[in-house]
């Protein structure tokens, strides 16, 4: 029987009131200055399959699966407390927006304007700025405990001029179980009175192995993407456009992570332009294969783009069970429109108008697979 409850212990309060946070907000007329919202932990189930979130960022906070065994476990990465995620520096499972990835220089220019952002990152803006989508609280507005596909949706109101960015934005994500170990992830976004750039992205780190197995460099990924935009030393795209063919980003076949990642200074943080129909098709990004758990993550998106991340900068992060991450203790693969696509017009646009509604869909099928199920996909 699926089922979807609700953790209210620990219930932690959000609420901030400050005479500056008071005078700015009433200066952008936008969303109310005094902010107390119940933060909670939720879950959607279905026999051995368990996902858990909490309304902090949107964030999923586990993901329970059973191996080649039968032995159930966690297989994202994450903290035992909301504190700790409201600390977070990884952006372990949140949401990223309302632009995900990087903006060069921290600016834009639409429609004839130039638009300064919150530079967060060495001159640069990173997911959104600080803080972004992943460090607000997120109102549930839909908890449907019964139905055949049981699923919760989070809402958040971006007001015109946060963190730089212009207009009003209604976001809403919404997870499901639509199937038997299947989690689909639908984001949407309404510009409500001007153009702007929208491009959110799920950041979850995955390990396959379980979050407190180790690296994730023996795994095995298949990635479906020809080609990359290659990136400056401060990992902002050049604008060209490369193919994977004879570099270490060439996944076209399924590999091993180590196999190829000795070819990089510090691991995998690249966007891949995805192979298949132009549109929003739903088309395979990805696949990922774990030898000794068995477990297999399929990811199917309607997004032009996937960065796969290896967690490169993960250091002494104290995790769930007190386990601690090091560097490439799990992967990302986040769907997306391409990093710094406001300054590129060789890139699909990210641009949002009034009335218009941004979509972004993903979809995670796991299983358990052999290595030769994998090569043939």
């Amino acid at each position: 029987m699926l089922k979807l409850t609700m953790y209210k212990s620990p219930t932690v309060y959000y609420c901030f009131i400050t005479t500056i946070v008071l005078s700015f907000v009433l200066l952008l007329g936008g969303v109310n200055a005094t902010k107390c919202e119940d933060i909670g932990i939720y879950e959607l189930s279905n026999g051995h399959f368990s996902v858990k979130f909490t309304n902090w960022g949107a964030t999923i906070v586990s993901v329970f699966l059973p191996d080649k065994n039968g032995k159930v476990g966690d297989v994202v990465l994450g903290y035992d407390s909301i504190d700790t995620y409201k600390n977070d520096s990884t952006y372990f499972g949140a949401i990223v927006g309302r632009v995900a990835n990087r903006i060069g220089g921290a600016k834009f220019t639409l429609n004839g304007t130039c638009y300064k952002l919150h530079a967060n990152e060495k001159g640069n803006i990173l997911h959104g700025g600080t803080p972004g989508f992943s460090d607000v609280v997120w109102k549930v507005t839909k908890y449907e405990k019964d139905s055949e596909s049981p699923r919760i949706t989070f809402t958040y109101n971006s007001f015109d001029g946060e963190q730089g960015f212009p207009g009003a934005l209604k976001v809403t994500v919404t997870y499901s179980l639509v199937g038997k170990y299947k989690l689909r992830v639908k984001m949407e976004a309404k510009s409500l009175n001007k153009a702007t750039p929208v491009n959110l992205a799920q950041h979850t780190y995955w390990n396959l192995g379980g979050h407190n197995s180790g690296d994730i460099l023996s795994e095995k990924i298949k990635i479906y993407g020809s080609h990359i935009t290659p990136t400056d030393d401060e990992l902002i795209p050049t604008g060209k456009i490369v193919s994977v063919k004879g570099t270490p980003y060439d996944f076209l076949k399924p590999y091993t992570i180590k196999s190829k990642i000795n070819g990089l200074p510090d691991g995998y943080d690249i966007n891949y332009v995805l192979d298949g129909e132009k549109g929003k098709k739903m088309k395979v990004a990805a696949i990922v294969w774990d030898e000794k758990s068995g477990r297999s993550m399929k990811l199917t998106t309607d997004a032009p783009g996937v960065q796969f991340y290896t967690g490169n900068y993960i250091k002494d992060v104290k995790g769930k069970g007190g386990f601690v991450y090091e560097a490439h203790a799990g992967l990302c693969l986040e769907t997306q429109g391409f990093p710094d696509a406001v300054n590129h017009r060789n890139f699909p646009s990210q641009i949002v108008n009034p009335g218009q509604i941004y979509k972004h869909n993903m979809l995670f099928s796991f299983s358990i697979r052999n290595s030769k199920d994998l090569g043939s996909q």
